[in-house]
């Protein structure tokens, strides 16, 4: 299994180019208390089936930055290209940034399993919680537990995270040079 960043771990610098034209690191949000970092993609269920969640999330902690960042592999996926990631942001107007991550290197820095899968970071960039937003993200009708407002609340209480690790749901990000054979997204959850 692949390294995923341990509860308490710092989070890694990246410098990545956004779908607003600008390159952002971890010092451009170093004024905000809590950040949440997210690995997404434009082409998964899970992505698709939850982002209106995770906007709500967002927009209900709007003093919470929210940073979104595509490893896919674009050879594996060709909508998951930066362009189509320009097009997705003008079409929905997602309250985050979002980051390409074309290397994977960050991806891999950071121990992405999923498509989406959430690190949320203290104000002084330790992991305090890691996993799913929500239990299921793929059918938002059948939500019952949202484990990263969850966190949001706790961290912004000052309380320990009653609940630090949950397993992502969702597609395995998509790596260069494996899984490069294409399947409709609807089964991309079974690899």
């Amino acid at each position: 299994m692949p390294f995923t960043l341990s509860i308490g771990s710092k989070a890694p610098d990246f410098l990545l180019p956004a779908t607003d034209s600008k390159n952002y690191s971890l010092k451009d949000f170093a004024s905000s208390g809590p950040l949440v970092i997210f690995f997404t993609c434009n082409h998964c269920p899970y992505v698709i089936g939850s982002d209106e969640v995770t906007r709500q999330t967002a927009e209900k902690f709007s003093e919470v930055p929210f940073v979104a960042i595509n490893s896919n592999s674009k050879n594996t996926y060709p909508e998951d290209d930066f362009p189509h990631m320009v097009e997705r942001m003008q079409e929905l107007k997602f309250p985050w940034v979002y980051l390409y991550d074309a290397s994977q290197e960050v991806a891999k820095t950071y121990g992405a399993l999923k498509t989406p899968h959430f690190f949320l970071f203290d104000a002084n960039r330790k992991l305090i919680y890691t996993g799913r937003a929500v239990d299921s993200p793929r059918d938002s009708s059948k939500i019952h537990v949202n484990d990263l407002e969850r966190a949001l609340e706790e961290c912004l209480s000052n309380k320990e995270i009653s609940t630090p690790v949950t397993n992502p749901i969702g597609c395995s990000v998509k790596w260069e040079g494996k899984e490069s054979h294409w399947m409709p997204p609807e089964a991309c959850d079974l690899i």
